[in-house]
């Protein structure tokens, strides 16, 4: 059987050669396989551009045709007021024009077992979470004449995120150096020094205690447990990629955010690429369209192809175009001729836009060869018989 593999390896790429073994019945007649084989390479084949084809304009025209009926939606998680997910036609804005700050960044958290499997979910997931002191503070009561703040708290909060006294002290001191804390029942006084007893420094301190981190990761606002086929896992709102796959229970293999420079600063431009490419094609396949993933795959070779992520937009990818008429084009024509202008830069024209533009045939398609040959002269005593 391996000797049938290796006459199709120049045949068919490696990694097509790993997948139909990982794939195969354990037992299959070598005729079968010979069969299956032939299959894959007729349809290889025809999956192959042609020289000269058109790539770049073929991608365009089939992302920018479904993308006209794309809906501008908004996807809401039930029951949870501030859990949403820019879909449609902005998330794929959003993710090929490079935006650093996305409207709704989240993580998906793949769990190891025994978590994976809906052990402790809930209190895991409070756990993940960023907690602030007005989260677990049922009432804050203010004493003008005693210079005194009071936080009633609410334990079974408490309880429910894994939370008690000495924590809440603690974190409170280490943003709140100069004030006095005491425990009273379910409550914890903070007295101001007798420098600060001004009425307004009062209640600045009051709502800047507010704010105190507790426990969690910081950046993630909400979390959800959720059953996604026969596992749990958990969605977050806000992200914070890096403190996430520092957790001994979470799959690092799996969890993935939305936000593509997040992933390009934690796992490298490699990981971004692939994460532009699952993004858009997930929108597109929510949206009930069609597009084939090469003409992604080309768009997110364009934007990484630096080494940095740069979205389709004049600050980006067509920044980086040598040619100024090309760049002209985009946006701003007067700035980019003046500017060329100014430095004697040369257009060598050979690209599409500029051609277009000028009147002239187009050098169109990748992969197109160009011949250079030099042409033999006959020798001077061969002109002279002749």
């Amino acid at each position: 059987m391996n000797r049938l593999f290796k006459k199709y390896e120049g045949k068919l790429p490696l990694k097509v050669i790993n997948d139909i073994k990982e794939k195969l019945p354990k037992k299959i007649s070598e005729a079968k396989l010979k069969k299956i084989l032939e299959e894959v390479v007729m349809e290889y084949n025809k999956m192959l551009v042609q020289p000269g084809e058109s790539v770049g304009l073929v991608s365009a025209e089939s992302i920018g045709e479904p993308g006209t009926q794309m809906t501008l939606n908004t996807f809401h998680f039930a029951g949870v007021a501030e859990m949403n997910i820019t879909m449609g036609l902005p998330r794929i804005i959003e993710i090929l024009d490079g935006k650093k700050t996305i409207e709704t960044p989240m993580t998906e958290i793949y769990l190891k077992k025994p978590y994976s499997q809906g052990k402790n979910i809930k209190k895991l997931a409070l756990s993940i979470k960023e907690t602030k002191l007005n989260e677990i503070v049922s009432e804050f009561m203010v004493n003008i004449a005693e210079s005194k703040i009071e936080l009633r708290v609410d334990e079974k909060r408490m309880e429910s995120i894994g939370v008690n006294y000495p924590v809440i002290q603690k974190c409170i001191k280490a943003s709140f150096k100069e004030l006095a804390l005491s425990k009273k029942g379910d409550s914890i006084i903070l007295k101001l020094s007798e420098k600060e007893k001004e009425l307004n420094q009062l209640f600045k301190v009051k709502e800047k205690i507010k704010e105190v981190y507790i426990q969690g990761i910081k950046g993630i606002t909400q979390v959800l447990p959720i059953k996604k086929g026969s596992e749990f896992l958990i969605i977050t709102a806000g992200t914070n990629l890096k403190k996430v796959l520092e957790l001994d229970f979470v799959d690092k293999t799996r969890t993935i955010s939305n936000n593509i420079f997040e992933i390009a600063s934690v796992l490298g431009i490699e990981a971004a690429r692939q994460a532009i490419i699952n993004e858009v094609f997930k929108v597109i396949q929510n949206q009930g369209l069609n597009v084939d993933i090469r003409h992604l795959m080309l768009v997110a070779d364009t934007m990484c192809a630096t080494g940095t992520i740069k979205g389709v937009t004049r600050y980006g990818v067509v920044k980086e175009k040598a040619s100024v008429l090309a760049r002209a084009s985009f946006e701003t024509p007067i700035k980019h001729i003046f500017n060329a202008s100014l430095i004697g830069e040369v257009d060598h024209l050979n690209s599409v836009v500029e051609n277009v533009m000028l009147n002239q045939p187009v050098p169109v398609g990748t992969g197109l060869p160009g011949l250079v040959t030099k042409v033999k002269r006959e020798p001077e005593w061969l002109k002279n018989k002749h």
